[in-house]
């Protein structure tokens, strides 16, 4: 798994208003009875639970980083990272029904609080969400886990709110900025740290051809490939997905989710 996401304007964008959602967010009572400390004023890391012992319900999963598919050898696992967003996910969506795929969609927290709608639609049709953090910061690895707590936890109570209830199974560090700690973390609140095998490199645009040749060299590397629905115009993205998923098909893959 290689590390992705460099200078993403998006992101610096909505960044100050994720830091503020965040502060105004931590206090919730629900969430502050799940994760003691996250509602605090002055936020401090959350310690992990030991296996098995997560707490509210919550089954602690594998903390090492899923890349394997549930469909076994021939599985393909699709993953769509960074939304919803109201022009590209419906788009994204419509494809995946089209050939009746089911995939991971990895939300970030302020996208998915803006967009609840979306995600709604994302869980109706069957497909599996993932906590991307609050605001997509590429290096959270080098912050103090009491930051790398807030964005995973608060982008959990994030998702789970705007899907109706429905809680993220994966937690995908951004641009692959994993710590041991995000992982344990994440892992006790039982979403399993996800990877990817196949970058397509969509984010960057370089044409629907590119992207398309990118699978298909590449799939040899592992189960789960990585595409965007989110951060600008993925309308090669959607191409793209139209042509490589009969072509998956046509190779033998089914398509399944990542191992939990």
């Amino acid at each position: 798994m290689a590390r992705h996401g460099g200078g993403r304007g998006w992101y610096g964008k909505v960044f100050g208003a994720a830091l503020g959602v965040t502060l105004l967010t931590v206090g919730a009572s629900v969430w502050t009875a799940q994760a003691d400390g996250v509602g605090r004023s002055t936020p401090r890391a959350v310690a992990p639970p030991a296996a098995g012992a997560a707490g509210g319900g919550v089954k602690a999963v594998a903390v090492t980083i899923a890349h394997a598919s549930d469909k076994g050898p021939r599985g393909v696992n699709i993953t769509i990272d960074d939304g919803p967003d109201p022009v590209w996910t419906p788009q994204v969506l419509d494809v995946l029904r089209e050939y009746g795929v089911k995939a991971t969609f990895c939300m970030v927290g302020t996208q998915a609080q803006a967009h609840p709608d979306l995600v709604k639609k994302v869980v109706a049709a069957g497909h599996r969400l993932c906590d991307h953090s609050v605001s997509h910061d590429t290096t959270m690895d080098k912050k103090p886990q009491a930051y790398q707590s807030q964005q995973i936890l608060d982008a959990e109570r994030m998702i789970t709110k705007a899907s109706g209830g429905v809680r993220p199974m994966y937690y995908r560090a951004p641009g692959g900025a994993f710590t041991p700690y995000s992982r344990k973390l994440a892992a006790s609140r039982g979403m399993r740290p996800l990877g990817w095998n196949v970058d397509t490199k969509d984010f960057e645009r370089p044409g629907t051809d590119t992207i398309v040749a990118t699978v298909q060299r590449e799939l040899s590397n592992g189960p789960t490939l990585l595409f965007h629905d989110a951060g600008g115009d993925r309308s090669q993205t959607v191409e793209a997905l139209r042509r490589i998923l009969p072509w998956l098909k046509q190779q033998g893959c089914s398509f399944g989710f990542p191992v939990r």
